[in-house]
């Protein structure tokens, strides 16, 4: 039986050294020691998933959200989990990679002033910056104040959400892709793309972490080789 590398020993010594000093829990499986044991950390692996908003923008998301992966993402953004924000950024960095066409920029959707202040966090903004992405472009604002998503039907979702942004800077001509941590109804997403194209922008498509792809048709899963790295895009 062959060794391990030598990369992954140390890796695993580096992370029973910080396992002593600062005691963690997996955010996947609540195992001892690790931020992400290896289980759950495969359970990251990306398995793209194509969808279409109501108004025929495409959708890309790196990972279904169920099971771990629900665990993993509700830690991150529920408890204050930034810990495992580096490994849940590589799927989004594919995604974003497989959405992209052609020269565009990302748009992060905007998140309410009291999930910032709870949390002391945008999730999507961090990911997007620890996938190496850069700084989404500050193009979205919120006109008033929500009633939260969760309890609501996908009907009542849409409505509550209808009106809810506008464009935050003159964005006409410009090539847009939105960017976001979990997709459910795609209510958010379609208010989203209807803002910035009311502004005179293209939104050229939507990418997620995750999606809950039973709440609106799939399509069939991009081939692996869209998922090549954005150095060959034209991200800016």
């Amino acid at each position: 039986m062959s060794a391990p590398p030598v990369t992954a020993l140390l890796r695993s010594v580096l992370l029973d050294a910080a396992a002593v000093l600062a005691p963690v829990d997996c955010a996947g499986c609540g195992a001892d020691d690790r931020a992400l044991c290896d289980r759950c950390r495969a359970e990251l692996s990306t398995r793209p998933i194509h969808q279409t908003l109501a108004d025929g923008t495409p959708v890309m998301s790196a990972l279904r959200y169920d099971g771990v992966v629900r665990e993993i993402v509700l830690a991150y953004k529920e408890q204050g989990r930034t810990d495992v924000a580096r490994a849940l950024a590589a799927p989004l960095r594919a995604a974003v990679g497989a959405a992209l066409q052609g020269r565009c920029e990302l748009v992060a959707l905007p998140v309410g002033r009291a999930a910032y202040r709870r949390r002391g966090y945008d999730p999507a903004r961090l990911l997007v910056r620890r996938a190496g992405l850069g700084r989404p472009l500050e193009a979205l604002r919120q006109t008033h104040q929500r009633a939260a998503q969760k309890t609501l039907s996908r009907a009542a979702r849409a409505e509550n959400l209808a009106g809810s942004l506008v464009a935050s800077r003159d964005i006409r001509g410009r090539r847009l892709l939105l960017v976001d941590d979990v997709v459910t109804t795609g209510a958010s997403l379609s208010e989203a793309a209807r803002a910035l194209r009311a502004a005179g922008a293209e939104v050229v498509g939507a990418a997620t972490l995750a999606a809950t792809p039973r709440l609106f048709p799939q399509s069939a899963d991009l081939p692996s080789e869209s998922r090549d790295s954005t150095r060959r895009t034209g991200l800016r």
